[in-house]
């Protein structure tokens, strides 16, 4: 086969694999290679997004979509040389917290520097609507859609936020009205543009949901077509029954199932990795839509509330102060905090990350043990139930709590995808203050340096995917993901053989390296490696 190929050539292999993908062709109409284009690409080696082979070629681009693929001239506008780097769809981080931090860094510093050009929010079971601020998803994005922005955004419904709008924060069944009134906002905000759910069924007070509540609410999703991400109710010593829960409730409501961040965590628990894979493929096999997504590192990142047992964790925040204060309940709590450490491996093994105080942030980015011999030698629990009491309960960690082994299994799976289950950041300003874990700065082209280049766990095209037309799929976007004539012109070309991420847990506010230019619907965002000033993000 020829590293060339004509553009009727290439719109025809394209029809098929982008039909093959569930996405569709949107149907442009032919271009013809004279007119003149506002942006080529010239003389890249280009990875459509789908599991093919790359070509070489330019790319023309139109009124922020790509207008034709073959070879262009210079008929353009603006024309940006790939210098023979790799071309590729922009990636697509389908499971971020991003939401509101786009404030603070409207160009999407962390993400557009990774080659990241959308962004989807409101994972885990927590939106920034229903709130006091905004009422839903329509409400929101008219306000995001005020500021310019250097990154596509789309956002999910949090089941918690959901939850507690309607049934409240404490452990109680929801009632029939309750539910009602739950699928009814549901409905609505998936005919306002909503992705679909997600569950954090490890956090409250999502977690205070039954499996038949969360399927009735979901079948409304389903019935939109939308995406059902969990982050299930337990990932360690019940990890197993947890995707039976998930797959049980996609069943149920008739729903695609995206399960987030996979993993086995904990030692006792890393051997579990290949049944989780089982449980998946026997689901897809039996007819579930079924994904999953993997950030490449071995540490979580968390709020250390989580320390704290479910039910005790129910309620208002000074209420759970009040059982924090009380010796009968905080020692109670303090066994399960102490049960918690020694699964982890110890305390050393969680970082802290965020305090708002500014007497204690002295600790960020000191493990638990460290921190508490700063603290006057306190034990751990001791240290971390003032801490939680003092910063009432809004603490951020990270746990040392995966192996490598299974990361690779994870992402190098046909169903898993890297995505970083961080937030946008940036080195300046408020969020320059803060420690946010690596992955937020890192995520893909980690994945690609590390799960590509070095351990050589899939071709190039198969990485692209995976980043790119893979979750597109998943979200059922029928114009981003693929290099394609027709579809939005978010592209990233990047260098494969320096792409690599710089952020560490120590130092996590550095870009990465490799990206050399990035195109966001159009607009010019980063070229040679550096922001042009100018935003071209839309709303999904």
């Amino acid at each position: 086969m020829s590293d060339k190929i004509s553009r009727r050539g290439f719109l025809k292999t394209s029809v098929f694999a982008g039909a093959a993908l569930g996405l569709g062709f949107a149907g442009a109409p032919a271009v013809s290679v004279n007119n003149r284009f506002d942006t080529i690409i010239r003389n890249g080696i280009i990875y459509t997004g789908e599991l093919r082979p790359p070509l070489k070629g330019d790319i023309g681009i139109k009124n922020g979509r790509i207008s034709a693929i073959g070879d262009l001239g210079d008929s353009a506008d603006i024309i940006a040389d790939a210098g023979g780097k790799a071309v590729s769809p922009g990636f697509i981080d389908i499971h971020t917290h991003t939401d509101t931090n786009m404030y603070d860094a409207p160009l999407g510093d962390s993400k557009i520097y990774q080659g990241v050009t959308l962004d989807i929010g409101g994972n885990c079971g927590d939106s920034p609507f229903p709130s006091k601020k905004w009422d839903g998803v329509g409400e929101f994005m008219s306000d995001y859609s005020k500021i310019e922005r250097g990154i596509n955004y789309g956002t999910l419904v949090g089941q918690g936020s959901l939850r507690s709008r309607f049934v409240g924060d404490n452990n109680v069944p929801a009632t029939p009205e309750q539910l009602r009134q739950m699928i009814a906002y549901m409905e609505v905000q998936m005919e306002r543009g909503a992705q679909g759910i997600s569950c954090g069924l490890e956090y409250t007070p999502g977690s205070y949901a039954t499996e038949v509540e969360i399927a009735e609410i979901c079948k409304v999703v389903g019935k939109h077509g939308g995406l059902f991400s969990i982050h299930m109710r337990n990932e360690d010593d019940r990890v197993e029954e947890a995707v039976a829960e998930a797959i049980r409730i996609a069943r149920m409501a008739g729903v695609r199932l995206q399960i987030s961040h996979l993993k086995a965590q904990n030692a006792a628990n890393w051997h579990k990795a290949p049944a989780l894979l089982k449980q998946i493929e026997q689901a897809k096999s039996s007819g579930v839509d079924i994904a999953f997504d993997r950030y490449p590192y071995i540490a979580f990142s968390t709020g250390m509330s989580t320390f704290i047992p479910i039910n005790d964790r129910q309620g208002t925040t000074d209420e759970i102060i009040a059982r924090l204060s009380d010796q009968t309940s905080a020692s109670k709590i303090g066994d399960y905090a102490k049960s918690r450490f020694e699964r982890l491996g110890g305390a050393q093994n969680v970082v802290i990350t965020s305090c708002k105080k500014e007497e204690n942030k002295r600790f960020i980015g000191k493990n638990v043990i460290e921190a508490a011999a700063m603290a006057g030698g306190m034990d751990s629990w001791e240290f971390v139930r003032n801490l939680l009491i003092e910063e009432r309960v809004n603490v951020d960690i990270i746990g040392f709590a995966m192996r490598e082994e299974n990361v690779s299994l994870f992402l190098s799976h046909p169903l898993g995808m890297p995505a970083s289950d961080g937030s946008v950041y940036s080195p300046v300003g408020r969020l320059g203050q803060t420690m946010p874990h690596p992955r937020s700065y890192g995520t893909m082209p980690r994945f690609f340096a590390k799960y590509w280049r070095e351990a050589r766990l899939m071709d190039l095209q198969t990485a692209v995917h995976k980043a790119t037309a893979l979750p597109a799929s998943r979200l059922k976007l029928k114009d981003r993901g693929i290099l394609m004539p027709g579809y939005k012109a978010d592209v990233v070309v990047f260098n494969p053989d320096t792409i690599e991420d710089r952020a560490t847990f120590d130092n996590p506010h550095q870009f990465a390296a490799g990206i050399e230019h990035v195109f966001v619907n159009g607009i010019w965002t980063i070229r040679d490696g550096k922001a042009t000033g100018k935003l071209g993000g839309e709303l999904c």
